[in-house]
């Protein structure tokens, strides 16, 4: 069964660092575009980062400077590194992908998400 799993959220201070994980399984070929998401006030979810199959990557202004989007293609993963984190990051962190399966079917997932909490 194709499945996007994300770990890596936990319980941090305020200025630490997490890296979160977003992998895919399940009879992959690729992993194209992959974003990472979080819920914000008026909106259903903001975009974070996301990074393209060329390596093309965006971030959103808040995050900019602080987070660095990385992917492992041999593993089908992608990696979100947070720096320097905020209270104002606290949040489920979902990621999103577009994959390439191995009966050539493309198909756009979202994982479950995985929370991250910043507080002292």
């Amino acid at each position: 069964q194709v499945q996007l799993v994300e770990s890596g959220g936990d319980l941090v201070q305020p200025g630490g660092s997490l890296t979160l994980s977003c992998a895919a399984s399940g009879g992959i070929i690729s992993l194209n575009g992959v974003g990472w998401y979080r819920p914000v006030a008026g909106k259903e979810r903001e975009l974070v980062a996301s990074i393209s199959r060329d390596g093309i990557i965006n971030y959103s202004g808040p995050v900019k400077g602080r987070f660095t989007i990385s992917r492992d293609s041999a593993k089908n993963t992608v990696y979100l590194q947070m720096n320097n984190l905020k209270p104002e990051d606290t949040a489920v962190y979902l990621c999103n992908a577009n994959l390439i399966t191995t009966t050539g079917r493309s198909l756009i997932l979202w994982g479950q998400g995985t929370l991250v909490t910043v507080s002292s």
